[in-house]
């Protein structure tokens, strides 16, 4: 056990001081020509040291989940031009920007202090939402469900939270109503400890029942379609997932 562990160590160490190599022949390139930065414009100095060593890639990385659902919502919104929009604990910088052409009220069982026109800001408990029966014609609630009940946000532990999270977001939604809707979704149904849920597409359909589906669509990691989005997808693209972001879009 002792020797695996030190194996384990030796080649994490390795491969991390390998990939640490190209950082600092980056680092040093720079130090070589910072005299040249050093004209009366900019103060270049140790005070200002600030490297950045991991940025020289051939493509600009992002996260395709996070970057792809909230692309996928703001089109929809656009179509369905809703005169106000209610987001549940959804990403920061989707309210933001909707916002810009949409009046949006935002709710985190964690408030965000977002000073911005057209956009409001106030604290929710999702399994218990402030809201009348049938009041919310555009409703959305993105990459969230999958946490309550989990604890990881200070939430209470509720192996049920996230299916009265989902009851919650049914009850309120205005009869026609639209719900964007989204959750990991894989092959297999998976708790990751305190991290997340990931769904099956079948699981999620059947917490919808009475709900028509408008769109799904899909950021895969399966093998041949590794962080692309797939628009329409279907139950088969789900399912070759470990973990894909699926996006739901529901009517009542």
């Amino acid at each position: 056990m002792i020797l695996r562990k030190i194996a384990i160590w030796g080649y994490y160490t390795f491969h991390s001081i390998a990939g640490f190599i190209p950082y600092m022949l980056d680092y040093f390139r720079f130090q070589k020509n910072s005299k040249s930065f050093s004209d009366r414009r900019f103060k270049v100095g140790l005070a200002e040291l600030y490297p950045c060593l991991n940025d020289n890639t051939a493509k600009t990385p992002f996260d395709a989940h996070y970057i792809y659902h909230p692309a996928w919502a703001a089109r929809i919104l656009a179509k369905t031009e809703p005169k106000e929009h209610v987001d549940i604990s959804s990403s920061l910088s989707f309210v933001t920007l909707v916002s810009s052409f949409i009046k949006v009220i935002f709710y985190d069982y964690r408030p965000a202090e977002l000073h911005l026109p057209n956009l409001s800001s106030d604290a929710a408990d999702i399994v218990s939402l402030p809201f009348a029966e049938n009041s919310i014609p555009s409703l959305s609630c993105m990459h969230v469900v999958e946490h309550i009940g989990l604890g990881r946000y200070g939430d209470p532990i509720n192996p049920k939270g996230d299916i009265l999270a989902v009851m919650e977001l049914k009850r309120v939604v205005k009869q026609g109503g639209d719900l964007l809707f989204v959750v990991p979704v894989g092959g297999v149904a998976k708790i990751m400890y305190n991290a997340h849920r990931i769904y099956t597409y079948d699981l999620v359909m059947e917490m919808f029942t009475g709900f028509t589906l408008m769109d799904f669509s899909l950021v895969s990691d399966a093998e041949l379609h590794a962080n692309e989005f797939i628009s329409p997808a279907s139950k088969e693209d789900a399912d070759n997932c470990i973990y894909g972001c699926g996006c739901f879009w529901f009517q009542k």
